[in-house]
């Protein structure tokens, strides 16, 4: 790649006066050795499996193998659709988008890890609820993806965007500010605001531990996808209205970098801290371990039975 920083990738896009989503595709295809044509095409195939992970959850009942979560994206959409929504309808879809899915994703079902399969909900959320509003084909959005993959390239080789390095700032907090930056673009924005939004966004994630109940991408994941796509908007809308991240955007990955470096590892999807070591997470973390053990000699206990072993307990 031609660029290894924020600020390089914009004052590149200015220069040759291109959008970031083309410096991204010209170079991705000039590494790879395949002409721009299949990098689209591949990146194409990502945003419909997107599409099509959204309608799951939505249309689905997709409870989790674990029976902790499902459904909930269901419930924001039918209350969005109520009209009572705070947020109102367009950043209510967005919520129970990425809702649905992260619920997806826990129901093993098939999504793209954007950047991470923990971060997975955030960027489809965002797409596809302004690729409605908007009435966007799926090329226009592809070449989002390509700006959000960018921004994700530069993020992940300043910083990171796994949540075991560097808490959950570097997953959902990476998908929001890629999620944002994107939406930027798309909307006609420059790619000095698209790179705003990125800082701005990534501020608002600063610090964000990872902590998974149970070691599960269940709990608090999902909602934080949710509650993510929200603030991408957020980001998104003030840097089209010129607001400008004070401190630079390259300057707050580095941040991210020193945080997530020093945040203790019961931090750092572990389990072992947070809201996994409540009274509630550690309860939930039992009854999952007990129910392990029971269907691991459950399944035993028929394999002794369909090979004609005698049971032990006869």
């Amino acid at each position: 790649m031609r660029f290894q920083t924020l600020k390089e990738l914009s004052e590149l896009a200015e220069r040759e006066g291109e959008s970031i989503s083309s410096i991204m595709l010209g170079d991705q295809a000039a590494e790879s050795g395949k002409s721009a044509e299949q990098e689209f095409g591949k990146m194409r195939d990502y945003y419909l499996i997107m599409k099509d992970a959204v309608r799951k959850g939505i249309e689905t009942d997709t409870r989790s193998r674990s029976g902790l979560t499902g459904g909930d994206a269901r419930k924001v959409e039918r209350y969005v659709a109520s009209g009572a929504s705070a947020l109102g309808e367009y950043a209510g879809e967005a919520m129970a988008y990425a809702l649905a899915v992260s619920e997806v994703n826990a129901s093993m079902g098939r999504i793209i890890a954007t950047p991470t399969a923990g971060s997975c909900g955030i960027i489809p959320g965002v797409f596809v609820s302004n690729q409605e509003r908007l009435d966007w084909d799926d090329d226009h959005m592809t070449r989002g993806l390509f700006c959000a993959g960018a921004i994700g390239y530069i993020i992940a080789n300043n910083s990171f965007v796994s949540g075991a390095e560097g808490g959950c700032q570097a997953e959902v907090g990476s998908a929001i500010g890629m999620a944002a930056g994107a939406l930027v673009e798309l909307r006609g924005g420059t790619p000095s605001q698209a790179v705003h939004a990125v800082g701005l966004a990534l501020k608002n994630s600063l610090g964000l531990i990872c902590d998974p109940v149970g070691g599960l991408v269940e709990i608090p994941c999902i909602v934080r996808n949710g509650f993510g796509a929200v603030t991408a908007l957020a980001a998104a809308d003030m840097a089209l209205a010129g607001v400008q991240s004070v401190i630079p955007s390259d300057e707050v990955i580095g941040v991210m970098l020193e945080v997530g470096s020093a945040m203790p590892s019961k931090h750092r999807e572990t389990a072992q801290g947070g809201l996994a070591q409540t009274p509630t997470g550690r309860k939930i973390m039992d009854d999952l371990k007990r129910d392990r053990r029971a269907k691991r000699s459950k399944e035993a206990r028929e394999s002794k039975q369909g090979s004609g072993e005698p049971d032990e307990k006869q």
